[in-house]
């Protein structure tokens, strides 16, 4: 059963959430050890890749980027031009927090398991915002993060909450602030070489998004 941290921490109910949660299983089987050694070379310190970068004007009048040379081609996703670089929308109030220096967001395995867990829960990529904190440009701010995103939902994926000045939150296990929820969790990588780990996050992950 998910434990619910309620905190009375000034610096941490100044930023924080509403309850909420994700519902069907997945499967990590076709990702386990499937992060490429060709992928990892593609990118240098803190996401800046080897191959050319694009930037494209949409009509909001902020810019998308992408990286030519990956796979999938420029990522059509990512939004820069504010005070965060981010993949996704921030529209429905779901925020993944990531800390990764090798890869823009996810690692080429990450991605699969990611795109696999949402989608198993009706959420697509296209929906929900990826920010990664090991971007030099992106703030290591929670109050910041809360201003910027007003997120209803964050998650912690393999993030200390220490890390932003939050309290502690166990594994699996959410905190309920007046504006969002935080459930913090284990990386992919965590995951994949974890059964138990994977199990446990996803039985409370698929409560937590759709609660």
């Amino acid at each position: 059963m998910m434990s619910n941290l309620t905190t009375d921490n000034p610096v941490a109910l100044q930023a924080l959430m509403d309850e909420t949660i994700f519902t069907n299983g997945f499967d990590f089987q076709t990702t386990q050890g499937a992060v490429s050694k060709a992928k990892d070379t593609e990118y240098i310190a803190v996401g800046i890749p080897s191959t050319d970068y694009l930037t494209q004007s949409v009509p909001d009048g902020t810019i998308r980027s992408g990286y030519i040379g990956h796979e999938q081609g420029k990522n059509e996703l990512e939004v820069l031009g504010g005070e965060f670089i981010y993949q996704g929308n921030k529209d429905q109030g779901i925020l993944f927090i990531l800390r990764y220096e090798k890869y823009p967001y996810f690692s080429p395995a990450a991605l699969d398991a990611f795109e696999k867990t949402i989608g198993a829960l009706k959420l697509r990529k296209e929906t929900v915002a990826v920010v990664n904190l090991a971007n030099a440009h992106n703030p290591n701010d929670f109050k910041r993060i809360m201003q910027f995103f007003q997120p209803t939902k964050i998650i912690l994926l393999g993030v200390e909450p220490a890390s932003l000045k939050l309290p502690p939150i166990e594994h699996n296990s959410y905190m309920k602030g007046r504006i969002a929820t935080v459930f913090n969790t284990f990386s992919f990588e965590e995951m994949f070489a974890d059964v138990n780990k994977k199990k446990l996050f996803w039985n409370e992950f698929k409560t937590f998004i759709v609660s």
